[in-house]
Formats: C-alpha cells, sequence, structure tokens
C-alpha cells in the first residue's frame, strides 16, 4: 500500500524534466503569465492522467472488481502507511503551489490550486481503492492526506514559509526477504513497499523559530518515526505466517539535517535541484529510541 512514492517520484522527475531550459526560465514570475499557467495547468493535468493511468495497470488490473467501499485499516503497520500519506501530499501541494507560483499567481492562488490538485489527485487513488476488491477506500487515508495538505497551506498562511517539512529515509531490512512478495524482492520494491525499512521525519528549521540567534539558516533539527518487526499489515495477520516471531515496535529518532532550499545561492537550476531533493532527510548522527525502552545512538543514520 505504498503507491503514494511511486507517484511522487514520478512527479519529481517529470518537474525535473519540465525544467530543462535556460536557467533563467526558472525564475519565478513577477505577475500572471498566461503561457507559463497554461503549460502548469496541461503538464500537471497530462502527469496525474498518466501516473494514474499506470497505476491502474500496475495494482489493480489483475485483481477484480467491487461496489464502492470503506475499510478500516487504521491499524495496520503501526500508521507507518498514514505517515507516508502525509508526507506525500504535502509535496504534492508544495510541488504544485510552487508551480503556480512560477507563472505568477497570486499567493491565494497557488495555495488553493496547488493544495486542490494534490488532494483531487489523492482522492482519485482512494477511488481506485475504493472500487478494488483487494483494498477498499480509507477515511484514515484521506484525513492523512488532508493533513499533509493543511500542513503545507497552514504555514504558509501563518507564516509565509516552510519552517517544518516532512522527509523520508529508507534503509534495507531483514525482514523483506522473508515476505519478498509483500515487503518487495528488490530495492526499488523495498523502497516502496517494506514499511520497516522507512523512515518519516518533521524537520524544523531552527533559524525560522530563533530569528534573533546566529544560527545557520539550513541547520535543522529531525524529528523521526518508524517501526519494525511487521511482516504483515496487522499482527494477527503475521502470527498466521509462522516462522520466527517478532515484536512490532514503534521507534523514534532525534537528528540533526539540512534544508536545502535554505542554501543561499543565485544559481536558478541548483534553486530548482534542492527545492526537489529536500524531501529527503541528510544522513546524520542520530538518537534512537525503541517502544521496548531501548535507547541507541547511531554516529550516521539514513
Amino acid at each position: 500500500m505504498f503507491r503514494w512514492l511511486l507517484l511522487l517520484v514520478g512527479i519529481f522527475y517529470g518537474s525535473l524534466f519540465a525544467q530543462q531550459q535556460p536557467y533563467s526560465f526558472l525564475k519565478p514570475s513577477d505577475t500572471l503569465h498566461i503561457p507559463r499557467r497554461n503549460a502548469v495547468v496541461l503538464s500537471t493535468a497530462g502527469l496525474a492522467t498518466t501516473a494514474l493511468g499506470g497505476l491502474h495497470q500496475l495494482w489493480y488490473k489483475d485483481y477484480p472488481q467491487s461496489q464502492f467501499h470503506f475499510i478500516n485499516d487504521n491499524n495496520e503497520w503501526l500508521q507507518m502507511d498514514k505517515a507516508g500519506h502525509v508526507f506525500s501530499c504535502y509535496h504534492l501541494s508544495r510541488l504544485g503551489a510552487e508551480s503556480f507560483r512560477w507563472a505568477g499567481m497570486s499567493t491565494k492562488s497557488q495555495l488553493l490550486y496547488g493544495s486542490a490538485s494534490a488532494l483531487a489527485f489523492m482522492t482519485a487513488v482512494e477511488v481506485f481503492d475504493g472500487f478494488s476488491a483487494e483494498w477498499g477506500a480509507s477515511w484514515g487515508d484521506i484525513i492523512a492526506n488532508t493533513s499533509g495538505t493543511a500542513l503545507y497551506v497552514g504555514q504558509e498562511l501563518l507564516w509565509k514559509e516552510q519552517r517544518i517539512v516532512p522527509k523520508f529515509s529508507f534503509q534495507q531490512t531483514r525482514f523483506a526477504p522473508q515476505r519478498s512478495n509483500l515487503l518487495g524482492a528488490s530495492l526499488q520494491e523495498q523502497l516502496l513497499k517494506d514499511y520497516n525499512g522507512q523512515t518519516y521525519w518533521l524537520s524544523f528549521t531552527l533559524a525560522d523559530f530563533f530569528k534573533s540567534l546566529k544560527i545557520p539558516p539550513w541547520l535543522c533539527v529531525a524529528f523521526g518515526y518508524g517501526a519494525d518487526g511487521m511482516l504483515a499489515g496487522r499482527s494477527e495477520s503475521a502470527a498466521l505466517l509462522g516462522g520466527e516471531n517478532y515484536t512490532r515496535q514503534r521507534q523514534f529518532y532525534l537528528s540533526l539535517d539540512i534544508n536545502l532550499t535554505k542554501i543561499r545561492t543565485n544559481n536558478r537550476l541548483l534553486k530548482t535541484l534542492f527545492s526537489v531533493f529536500n524531501v529527503v532527510k541528510i544522513p546524520a548522527p542520530t538518537l534512537e529510541y525503541q517502544a521496548s525502552g531501548k535507547w541507541i545512538g547511531h554516529w550516521i543514520y539514513f
């Protein structure tokens, strides 16, 4: 159930491809630029349609359909999938708003159309789920999607800047080989499917909160959430699989990070790249607390 990340990566690369022009082309317009606005609208619609079509072929085509229905999956995967929905919808909203900013649209229009396009896309995915007998639409997913968009829009309205940025990191685990059909056989599949190896972060830019202090503008403190011991969405499902019995547990992290968008540069291409890759947590020394009560220090954690 980690399809949102695959879609997000596709949109990132689509954004990069669309911006391979002379660097001055990347500068946001000071006033409404009609051709740019039209290009953003058409490219957004095209990317979304292509992604949804590909999603249907990859995930839904070979599974039976049903009447539209909801399921309650809020206790699955120790809510790692919900953290993923927050992360995904935040950055889809951000990328949408930044695209409309590039077209010179007003702040109100940027937020309105950027957030609306993100929610529309993620809602379409939920509709696909709702008509699939294998899955079902989830109110928990919808709430998580809305929360991700609200985190972006709320900061823009409150501070006119993004002081808190959701980020992602991943490392391979010993669990995926035991259920490669569900958690992934290759690194690419595990990146999308193995919740045991995923960590979601909230990265706080310190200088934005303590403006009177001489703190590097790019320095962040990051709080992370992860989980492991999961061979299935629910513990009772994992127990039916037999084999080694793992203890499912939550993990909490404290680390340093870098806000790439706060690195000062006049190079428009670098600014664009920094914006795109600011979704990834920078490897750094990290303190981990496990729900079992164990503390672990990592010289470098990703």
